[in-house]
């Protein structure tokens, strides 16, 4: 696995952030982009993350969550429907190379289906993509 660059700005029409993409393009690396939604709010039926104030409602009550639960949850919701390996959740949450990643990370997806899923045994929100990760639905 190559490695994760993130980026953050407060540029509302992202041109930074195009340039720089522009910029890595022109090396002859294989560039993968997952563009992390910078919005205050991330909406969903029945889920609500608002990220400026470190809150998670799930049907218009609080739902208390760990450091890495909030940080799992908004990583996977800034990037709906885009399949991220548990090694990619791991690095960007963990801020740590993954080596033997995935029962951490299945073990935060687990408490974290708990705490925000209708049915946690049949998740809404957070799906499992056998043998890769993880994906969220919307």
């Amino acid at each position: 696995m190559g490695k994760i660059i993130i980026i953050k700005t407060d540029d509302p029409d992202d041109m930074l952030f195009q340039k720089i993409v522009s910029l890595l393009s022109i090396s002859n690396e294989k560039i993968e982009l997952i563009h992390a939604n910078s919005a205050n709010v991330l909406s969903f039926p029945g889920l609500e993350i608002q990220q400026h104030q470190r809150r998670v409602l799930r049907d218009g009550k609080d739902i208390s969550l760990t450091r890495l639960e909030y940080s799992t949850l908004v990583f996977l919701a800034s990037n709906p429907g885009i399949v991220l390996t548990r090694s990619q959740i791991f690095e960007t949450v963990w801020n740590m190379d993954s080596n033997s990643c995935h029962s951490n990370v299945g073990n935060v997806i687990c408490n974290l289906r708990k705490k925000i899923e209708p049915d946690s045994k049949n998740p809404t929100y957070i799906k499992t993509v056998l043998g890769v990760g993880y994906k969220f639905s919307g």
